[in-house]
């Protein structure tokens, strides 16, 4: 009884000690806030990399003049970096020119976008709207012959539903507690991700009906989101961008309500006309894909070979300029950078930023530079290089402020990040959560047994207004938000850097059993 005691003791005794060893070096965090809350660059970074790069569809122009600049502002800090190839990514699709109207029976502007990858007009065009209502094939081989020069709509009938909630919210004290309290023994784990399935607007498969469409010589087909509303278009790909894929019919993106205007029209027998000058441009001379990567070497002559990394996928959907996703997040991290090279920091491990890209398709920026790097491709699990990285730290949930962190059910962190956050109670970041959630990089780095981690933001407007819209632009980032988050960041980074040992990983699944694995 009493060896069991003291044994006890001496657990509890240890386990102190362990958690003393992970408090944060005060005098590192008190200089990490002072220049990350008051002498910020982070809105200066969004906007070279928003209003000053434009849309940043993975290898379009607008991508490339993003990551040149951010490369180069690394430089100019004093860090090694460089744009590294992934592998081949596919064709690069640049909109140059976008007009869509009205105008019979009256003339008025629509609110149109194109979707990426389709194919332009060939000059102004006028051209008769006609609705499109087929269950089958049988009744779309009935259309042949009477598409050419026309624009296709397909049938809605629903209306639009006031929504009584505010666009913008903040995670509430309630909602954090619960993702603090979270215990994945008891409940489902969180995969994240989110649901945006609408109602289909036709019985018949809309890529079928895009290819009758495009032989039969139509101009074009308008589309509609299904939660689009308020002017606000949801847009993203128009089909293959692979190297030898060809042109894509061209697609376009209306907003909700002039959509249903067409609609209600055609489908009362009055005649529309409208005037649509679509300009697109492919290229094919570099069909590679891009990242952004660089390095503060580390200063300890035994850990300086080990790596934290952290990063942000610099690609965007083209509907705007991509501020929100994730134009956000790159400034976060490139601030985490400039923040601990302007502290005078020195940290042991060394510290690694990758901007990825083409993270929009799927993830493929990270995926292709942890196969590259870091996988064994026989066990899909890290090898002797992956295993010198100690974390990856991620940001990609819009422009609101950091509230904690999700460990994606790795136990052994828990406490650690608990104790990193204690400095910044006051700025409203204090939740850890076993929770796990997806849809973004950290996912390319958990997947080999890497740990990976996301941060907890409040959602702002993220889901209702900006998340690949017409909307995400520069305006909608939040200034005092953005520098809470790098400068929580910074900490985390710089404390990953001078732990004493690696962050814990967690147990690799039992053979056989399948587990996290990487699609390579």
């Amino acid at each position: 009884m009493r060896k069991s005691l003291l044994l006890l003791v001496a657990v509890c005794f240890y386990s102190l000690a362990i958690a003393q060893n992970d408090k944060p070096d005060m005098d590192a965090v008190s200089k990490i806030r002072t220049e990350g809350l008051s002498n910020s660059k982070v809105m200066e970074h969004a906007f070279y990399f928003t209003d000053v790069s434009g849309p940043r569809l993975n290898n379009s122009p607008g991508y490339l003049r993003a990551a040149n600049w951010a490369k180069d502002k690394l430089k100019e800090w004093g860090l090694d970096a460089k744009l590294e190839p992934w592998g081949d990514w596919g064709k690069g699709w640049e909109l140059q020119k976008s007009y869509l109207a009205l105008t019979s029976p009256y003339y008025r502007p629509l609110i149109g976008f194109p979707k990426a990858w389709c194919s332009g007009t060939n000059g102004l065009q006028n051209a008769e709207v006609v609705v499109l209502n087929v269950k089958d094939s049988v009744e779309l081989e009935a259309w042949a012959g009477k598409l050419k020069g026309k624009i296709i709509l397909l049938p809605r009938t629903d209306t639009l539903i006031p929504t009584f909630n505010a666009d913008a919210s903040r995670f509430t004290d309630e909602a954090l507690k619960k993702m603090a309290d979270y215990d994945p023994k008891n409940r489902p784990a969180n995969q994240g991700g989110r649901n945006f399935n609408g109602p289909r607007p036709t019985g018949l498969n809309v890529n079928k009906i895009k290819d009758f469409a495009k032989k039969d010589g139509a101009l074009a087909i308008l589309s509609c989101s299904p939660r689009g509303r308020d002017g606000t278009l949801f847009v993203s790909g128009g089909g293959s961008y692979a190297a030898t894929a060809p042109e894509n019919f061209l697609d376009i993106v209306v907003a909700y309500e002039d959509y249903m205007s067409l609609m209600r029209l055609v489908s009362n027998k009055i005649p529309i006309k409208v005037d649509i000058d679509v300009k697109t441009s492919f290229t094919t001379n570099d069909i590679k894909g891009y990242n952004v990567v660089a390095e503060l070497k580390g200063t300890d002559k035994k850990l300086k070979d080990e790596v934290v990394i952290l990063g942000g996928h610099l690609d965007s959907w083209h509907g705007s300029t991509g501020a929100t996703d994730n134009a956000a997040g790159c400034s976060v991290m490139m601030e985490v950078l400039r923040i601990l090279k302007a502290t005078g920091l020195k940290p042991k491990r060394t510290i690694r930023i990758c901007l990825w890209g083409g993270e929009e398709q799927g993830l493929h920026g990270s995926r292709n530079y942890v196969k590259n790097h870091f996988t064994d491709t026989a066990t899909r699990r890290s090898n002797a290089e992956g295993d010198k990285v100690s974390a990856y730290f991620n940001l990609d949930n819009g422009t609101g402020k950091v509230r904690g962190i999700y460990t994606q059910g790795n136990t052994d962190v828990k406490d650690i990040f608990s104790q990193w956050l204690e400095p910044f109670a006051d700025l409203g970041a204090s939740t850890v959560t076993l929770q796990n959630t997806g849809g973004t990089d950290h996912q390319s780095f958990d997947g080999v047994g890497i740990p990976g981690f996301q941060f907890i933001q409040d959602v702002i407007e993220y889901d209702t207004r900006t998340h690949h819209t017409n909307m995400d632009s520069y305006d909608h980032l939040l200034a005092d938000d953005l520098k809470q988050a790098a400068t929580i960041i910074a900490s985390f980074v710089y404390n990953a850097a001078q732990r004493e040992q690696k962050i814990p990983r967690k147990p690799a699944p039992a053979a056989g059993t399948g587990g996290q694995r990487q699609g390579f």
